[in-house]
């Protein structure tokens, strides 16, 4: 048998709303699935966006949900994994 060392029986058991930075990537990981929503919404109506003026196809929507969900599933993962930096 193995004796545990201290870096391997002290883990660290946060949650995801534990720290500002779990908070921060969180709420990017939100706002980011959401506007990966609302671009395929946009292209599949075949609407254009409000500030750019960009009128929107379904391919390019659907280039912006896997964009913006690609941005959300980094922001999400790393909400869970990252371990606190300097301030804890």
């Amino acid at each position: 048998m193995v004796p545990m060392t201290s870096s391997t029986a002290n883990t660290s058991d946060r949650g995801l709303f534990d720290t500002r930075f779990s908070i921060g990537a969180a709420a990017i990981a939100a706002v980011a699935a959401l506007l990966g929503v609302a671009f395929a919404w946009t292209g599949y109506n075949g609407g254009m966006l409000p500030v750019l003026g960009l009128e929107l196809s379904i391919l390019t929507g659907m280039i912006g949900l896997l964009f913006g969900f690609g941005i959300a599933t980094v922001a999400f993962v790393a909400a869970v994994y990252m371990e606190p930096g300097f301030d804890q």
